[in-house]
């Protein structure tokens, strides 16, 4: 006699739909994606689906929401501690390590929402990221006799710069490992802090100083 399939708590049922739609938003797109779709891939009536969400907007919002706090956990993780060097390149690494192992979860933060919202996924990533990095920073510079409170300019374009490159890298498939753009990036962003004068200049306004 075979076992009855196993019935899913509220709680567990959730976690299914939001891992289904997560692949079907990936493959999709919000607005091709279907709430049939992933209510016969979870093997569940559309009105279950409802009934956990409310809409086709409430999941997809509730599946970038859970991506956005995975892709953070990861980066706040590695840069809790350690001289601010290692927490850098470790912080890249954890940022492109995401990019490779979460194709799907990437696709969405870096997809524009269709719905209305404050700040779009990856935008509200990078702003909590760049909060935890600009206090890193910010302790630095104040050590190092900089003004501390350009400290998030600089967290912020170097994490512009960590986005822009990871998402070059999943659209191109280029023939480099996470490793490898990990450690070109981390250069780049930690050479350009390492050499930064305390009153930068730009070359027009050093003419007219001049």
């Amino acid at each position: 006699m075979k076992n009855k399939k196993q019935r899913l708590s509220a709680a567990e049922r959730r976690v299914q739909l939001m891992d289904v739609g997560r692949a079907v938003f990936a493959a999709y797109g919000y607005e091709a994606a279907a709430i049939d779709e992933v209510a016969q891939q979870a093997g569940v009536s559309k009105p279950i689906v409802y009934e956990h969400f409310g809409s086709k907007e409430g999941l997809h919002a509730a599946v970038v929401e859970r991506e956005m706090d995975r892709l953070v956990a990861r980066v706040s993780e590695v840069i809790a501690s350690g001289p601010p060097r290692a927490r850098f390149e470790r912080a890249v690494l954890a940022f492109m390590t995401y990019v490779k192992e979460e194709p799907a979860g990437f696709a969405l933060l870096t997809r524009e929402l269709p719905y209305s919202s404050a700040r779009p996924g990856l935008a509200r990533v990078i702003d909590d990221l760049a909060q935890r990095i600009g206090d890193i920073f910010r302790s630095e510079f104040e050590r190092a006799g900089y003004n501390p409170k350009v400290a998030p300019i600089y967290a912020n374009a170097l994490l512009g710069m960590v986005t822009q490159v990871g998402h070059w890298w999943a659209s191109e498939r280029k023939p480099l490992s996470a490793e490898d753009v990990a450690r070109h990036v981390a250069a780049l962003g930690w050479m350009g802090l390492r050499h930064l004068p305390k009153e930068p200049l730009l070359p027009t306004a050093a003419k007219r100083r001049a």
